[in-house]
Protein backbone atom coordinates (compact mmCIF):
# COMPACT_ATOMS: atom_id res chain seq x y z
CA UNK A 1 0.00 0.00 0.00
CA UNK A 2 1.65 3.25 -0.55
CA UNK A 3 2.47 6.10 1.66
CA UNK A 4 2.79 9.03 0.26
CA UNK A 5 6.17 10.71 1.38
CA UNK A 6 4.67 14.25 1.87
CA UNK A 7 1.92 12.82 4.32
CA UNK A 8 3.24 14.11 7.35
CA UNK A 9 3.53 17.57 5.89
CA UNK A 10 0.00 17.93 4.34
CA UNK A 11 -1.34 16.39 7.38
CA UNK A 12 0.21 18.79 9.41
CA UNK A 13 -0.85 21.77 7.32
CA UNK A 14 -4.36 20.75 7.64
CA UNK A 15 -4.23 20.69 11.36
CA UNK A 16 -2.49 23.88 11.62
CA UNK A 17 -5.04 25.64 9.58
CA UNK A 18 -7.52 23.99 11.56
CA UNK A 19 -6.63 25.10 14.49
CA UNK A 20 -7.35 28.52 14.34
CA UNK A 21 -10.91 27.91 13.98
CA UNK A 22 -11.26 25.33 16.84
CA UNK A 23 -9.65 27.53 18.79
CA UNK A 24 -12.80 29.88 18.02
CA UNK A 25 -15.46 27.18 17.52
CA UNK A 26 -18.58 26.67 19.71
CA UNK A 27 -17.69 23.18 19.31
CA UNK A 28 -14.53 23.39 21.56
CA UNK A 29 -16.00 26.35 24.04
CA UNK A 30 -12.26 27.25 25.07
CA UNK A 31 -13.99 30.22 26.93
CA UNK A 32 -15.99 27.66 29.17
CA UNK A 33 -12.55 25.42 28.97
CA UNK A 34 -11.07 28.55 30.96
CA UNK A 35 -13.71 28.91 33.47
CA UNK A 36 -13.53 25.47 34.77
CA UNK A 37 -15.38 22.95 31.90
CA UNK A 38 -13.44 19.45 31.50
CA UNK A 39 -13.45 17.89 28.42
CA UNK A 40 -12.98 14.56 28.93
CA UNK A 41 -16.47 12.60 28.18
CA UNK A 42 -18.09 9.95 30.50
CA UNK A 43 -16.23 7.18 28.03
CA UNK A 44 -13.24 7.85 29.01
CA UNK A 45 -13.26 9.01 32.71
CA UNK A 46 -15.25 5.54 33.20
CA UNK A 47 -12.24 4.20 31.99
CA UNK A 48 -9.73 6.56 33.15
CA UNK A 49 -11.00 5.68 36.74
CA UNK A 50 -8.67 7.90 39.55
CA UNK A 51 -5.80 9.67 37.50
CA UNK A 52 -4.49 11.78 40.28
CA UNK A 53 -0.51 11.39 40.96
CA UNK A 54 -0.18 9.20 37.24
CA UNK A 55 2.11 9.96 34.91
CA UNK A 56 -0.02 10.32 31.94
CA UNK A 57 1.24 10.20 28.25
CA UNK A 58 -1.69 11.81 25.93
CA UNK A 59 -0.75 11.12 22.29
CA UNK A 60 -2.24 13.41 19.38
CA UNK A 61 -3.53 15.67 21.74
CA UNK A 62 -4.69 18.70 19.42
CA UNK A 63 -4.66 21.96 21.66
CA UNK A 64 -4.50 20.10 24.75
CA UNK A 65 -7.86 20.41 26.55
CA UNK A 66 -7.87 17.00 27.43
CA UNK A 67 -4.38 16.92 28.80
CA UNK A 68 -5.32 20.01 30.71
CA UNK A 69 -8.40 18.47 31.91
CA UNK A 70 -5.97 15.47 32.69
CA UNK A 71 -3.80 18.28 34.79
CA UNK A 72 -6.68 19.56 36.95
CA UNK A 73 -7.69 16.08 37.84
CA UNK A 74 -4.17 15.76 39.26
CA UNK A 75 -2.05 13.65 36.71
CA UNK A 76 1.39 14.73 34.99
CA UNK A 77 0.65 14.79 31.80
CA UNK A 78 2.29 15.26 28.69
CA UNK A 79 1.25 15.76 25.45
CA UNK A 80 2.19 15.33 22.22
CA UNK A 81 0.98 16.49 18.90
CA UNK A 82 1.93 17.26 14.82
CA UNK A 83 0.68 20.76 14.55
CA UNK A 84 2.86 23.48 15.23
CA UNK A 85 0.39 25.90 16.21
CA UNK A 86 -2.26 23.52 18.23
CA UNK A 87 1.00 22.78 20.04
CA UNK A 88 1.83 26.82 20.62
CA UNK A 89 -2.11 27.16 21.77
CA UNK A 90 -1.80 24.23 23.70
CA UNK A 91 0.95 25.78 26.03
CA UNK A 92 -0.23 29.01 25.82
CA UNK A 93 -3.58 27.66 27.54
CA UNK A 94 -1.55 26.15 30.22
CA UNK A 95 0.77 29.18 30.72
CA UNK A 96 -2.90 31.30 30.87
CA UNK A 97 -4.48 28.86 33.19
CA UNK A 98 -1.14 28.09 34.98
CA UNK A 99 -1.61 24.21 34.79
CA UNK A 100 1.53 22.06 35.02
CA UNK A 101 1.72 20.30 31.34
CA UNK A 102 4.69 19.55 28.94
CA UNK A 103 3.66 19.55 25.35
CA UNK A 104 6.42 17.97 22.76
CA UNK A 105 5.62 18.90 18.77
CA UNK A 106 6.13 16.17 16.67
CA UNK A 107 4.55 13.24 14.84
CA UNK A 108 3.85 9.72 17.30
CA UNK A 109 6.40 7.67 15.15
CA UNK A 110 9.26 10.36 16.03
CA UNK A 111 8.75 11.07 19.36
CA UNK A 112 11.66 8.93 20.58
CA UNK A 113 14.05 11.40 19.09
CA UNK A 114 12.45 13.78 21.40
CA UNK A 115 10.99 12.42 24.87
CA UNK A 116 13.19 10.33 27.05
CA UNK A 117 11.77 6.79 27.82
CA UNK A 118 13.66 6.86 31.41
CA UNK A 119 10.89 7.59 33.32
CA UNK A 120 7.59 5.83 31.76
CA UNK A 121 4.23 6.33 32.36
CA UNK A 122 0.90 4.97 34.21
CA UNK A 123 -1.13 5.56 31.17
CA UNK A 124 -1.05 6.38 27.27
CA UNK A 125 -4.18 8.00 26.82
CA UNK A 126 -5.53 8.64 23.18
CA UNK A 127 -9.22 9.71 22.06
CA UNK A 128 -11.41 10.15 19.02
CA UNK A 129 -9.84 10.65 15.75
CA UNK A 130 -6.67 9.51 15.89
CA UNK A 131 -5.28 6.40 14.45
CA UNK A 132 -6.61 7.10 10.90
CA UNK A 133 -3.66 9.80 10.55
CA UNK A 134 -0.69 6.57 11.15
CA UNK A 135 -0.14 4.22 8.57
CA UNK A 136 1.34 1.66 10.14
CA UNK A 137 -0.19 0.53 13.78
CA UNK A 138 2.70 -1.54 14.38
CA UNK A 139 4.77 0.84 15.05
CA UNK A 140 2.48 2.77 16.72
CA UNK A 141 1.54 -0.54 19.34
CA UNK A 142 5.37 -0.17 19.47
CA UNK A 143 5.31 3.37 20.81
CA UNK A 144 2.79 2.36 23.07
CA UNK A 145 4.76 -0.32 24.67
CA UNK A 146 7.59 1.22 24.82
CA UNK A 147 6.33 4.27 27.12
CA UNK A 148 3.92 2.16 29.32
CA UNK A 149 5.68 1.43 32.70
CA UNK A 150 4.93 -2.32 34.01
CA UNK A 151 1.33 -2.68 34.79
CA UNK A 152 0.77 0.60 32.59
CA UNK A 153 -2.39 0.78 30.52
CA UNK A 154 -3.30 2.31 27.45
CA UNK A 155 -6.29 3.96 27.62
CA UNK A 156 -7.81 4.23 23.27
CA UNK A 157 -11.46 5.22 22.60
CA UNK A 158 -11.81 5.90 18.96
CA UNK A 159 -14.43 6.47 16.24
CA UNK A 160 -15.62 3.12 15.57
CA UNK A 161 -14.21 1.94 12.04
CA UNK A 162 -17.64 0.84 10.31
CA UNK A 163 -18.02 4.96 10.68
CA UNK A 164 -14.98 5.14 8.06
CA UNK A 165 -16.71 3.24 5.71
CA UNK A 166 -19.14 6.00 4.45
CA UNK A 167 -19.41 8.98 2.58
CA UNK A 168 -19.80 12.23 4.16
CA UNK A 169 -23.15 12.46 4.28
CA UNK A 170 -23.86 9.02 5.74
CA UNK A 171 -25.97 7.69 2.54
CA UNK A 172 -23.70 4.99 1.26
CA UNK A 173 -20.75 2.29 1.96
CA UNK A 174 -17.83 4.36 0.04
CA UNK A 175 -14.55 2.91 1.29
CA UNK A 176 -13.47 -0.69 2.66
CA UNK A 177 -13.78 -1.94 6.31
CA UNK A 178 -10.10 -3.17 5.74
CA UNK A 179 -7.17 -1.26 4.87
CA UNK A 180 -6.81 -1.55 1.46
CA UNK A 181 -5.80 1.93 0.25
CA UNK A 182 -4.22 5.25 1.08
CA UNK A 183 -7.41 7.49 1.55
CA UNK A 184 -6.30 11.38 0.04
CA UNK A 185 -9.32 13.80 0.45
CA UNK A 186 -9.63 17.61 0.26
CA UNK A 187 -12.35 19.13 2.15
CA UNK A 188 -13.54 22.68 2.79
CA UNK A 189 -14.43 23.31 6.24
CA UNK A 190 -13.58 21.07 9.63
CA UNK A 191 -16.28 19.47 11.55
CA UNK A 192 -16.03 22.18 14.53
CA UNK A 193 -16.79 24.64 11.84
CA UNK A 194 -18.48 23.75 8.51
CA UNK A 195 -18.08 27.38 6.98
CA UNK A 196 -14.87 27.95 8.16
CA UNK A 197 -13.22 29.30 4.58
CA UNK A 198 -10.59 26.63 4.74
CA UNK A 199 -10.10 23.88 1.73
CA UNK A 200 -7.38 21.44 3.28
CA UNK A 201 -5.55 17.59 1.83
CA UNK A 202 -5.60 14.91 4.24
CA UNK A 203 -3.68 12.12 3.72
CA UNK A 204 -5.42 8.51 6.69
CA UNK A 205 -5.62 5.27 6.46
CA UNK A 206 -8.54 3.07 7.82
CA UNK A 207 -7.69 0.57 10.24
CA UNK A 208 -10.09 -1.97 11.60
CA UNK A 209 -10.26 -3.73 14.73
CA UNK A 210 -8.54 -6.95 14.37
CA UNK A 211 -5.50 -4.33 13.02
CA UNK A 212 -5.78 -2.37 16.06
CA UNK A 213 -6.49 -5.09 18.84
CA UNK A 214 -3.46 -7.15 16.73
CA UNK A 215 -1.17 -4.58 16.97
CA UNK A 216 -1.15 -4.53 20.72
CA UNK A 217 -1.34 -8.18 20.82
CA UNK A 218 2.02 -8.51 19.07
CA UNK A 219 3.65 -6.17 21.70
CA UNK A 220 2.69 -8.43 24.19
CA UNK A 221 -0.15 -5.92 25.64
CA UNK A 222 -2.99 -7.65 27.44
CA UNK A 223 -6.60 -6.47 26.59
CA UNK A 224 -8.74 -6.04 29.91
CA UNK A 225 -11.64 -4.29 28.24
CA UNK A 226 -12.92 -3.52 24.99
CA UNK A 227 -16.97 -2.00 24.36
CA UNK A 228 -18.75 -0.44 21.47
CA UNK A 229 -21.06 2.15 21.00
CA UNK A 230 -23.93 2.90 19.48
CA UNK A 231 -23.66 6.81 19.65
CA UNK A 232 -20.54 9.60 19.63
CA UNK A 233 -19.95 12.32 22.61
CA UNK A 234 -19.17 14.94 19.86
CA UNK A 235 -22.04 15.97 16.98
CA UNK A 236 -18.94 16.14 14.83
CA UNK A 237 -20.70 14.15 11.63
CA UNK A 238 -22.78 15.08 9.01
CA UNK A 239 -26.69 14.30 9.90
CA UNK A 240 -26.47 13.87 13.15
CA UNK A 241 -29.46 13.88 15.99
CA UNK A 242 -28.96 13.88 19.74
CA UNK A 243 -30.76 10.81 20.88
CA UNK A 244 -30.28 11.65 24.47
CA UNK A 245 -28.46 14.11 26.60
CA UNK A 246 -24.61 13.86 24.82
CA UNK A 247 -25.19 11.17 22.45
CA UNK A 248 -25.27 11.78 19.02
CA UNK A 249 -26.57 9.27 16.52
CA UNK A 250 -26.80 9.09 12.61
CA UNK A 251 -30.23 10.28 11.89
CA UNK A 252 -30.65 7.96 9.05
CA UNK A 253 -29.83 5.45 11.31
CA UNK A 254 -30.74 5.23 14.66
CA UNK A 255 -29.25 2.71 16.74
CA UNK A 256 -27.92 0.93 13.81
CA UNK A 257 -24.34 1.52 13.84
CA UNK A 258 -21.44 1.36 16.20
CA UNK A 259 -19.86 4.47 16.12
CA UNK A 260 -17.09 4.63 19.02
CA UNK A 261 -15.30 1.67 20.29
CA UNK A 262 -12.50 1.67 23.36
CA UNK A 263 -9.83 -0.45 24.39
CA UNK A 264 -8.15 -0.83 27.46
CA UNK A 265 -4.34 -2.95 27.28
CA UNK A 266 -2.19 -3.34 30.19
CA UNK A 267 1.71 -3.70 30.03
CA UNK A 268 2.33 -6.84 31.84
CA UNK A 269 4.02 -6.41 35.28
Amino acid sequence: MHTPPDYLALNRALWNAKTEHHLQSEFYDVAGFRAGQSSLNSIELALLGQVQGLRVLHLQCHFGQDTLSLARLGAEVTGVDLSDEAIRAARQLATDLQLPAQFVCCDVYSLPEHLSDTHLFDVVYTTYGVLGWLPDLDQWAALVARYLKPGGRLVLVEFHPVVWMFNGAFTEVQYSYFNRETIEETETGTYADRAAPITTTSVSWNHNLAEVVGSLLRQGLQLQDFQEYDYSPYNCFANMVESAPGRFQIATLPDKLPLVYSIVAQRPE
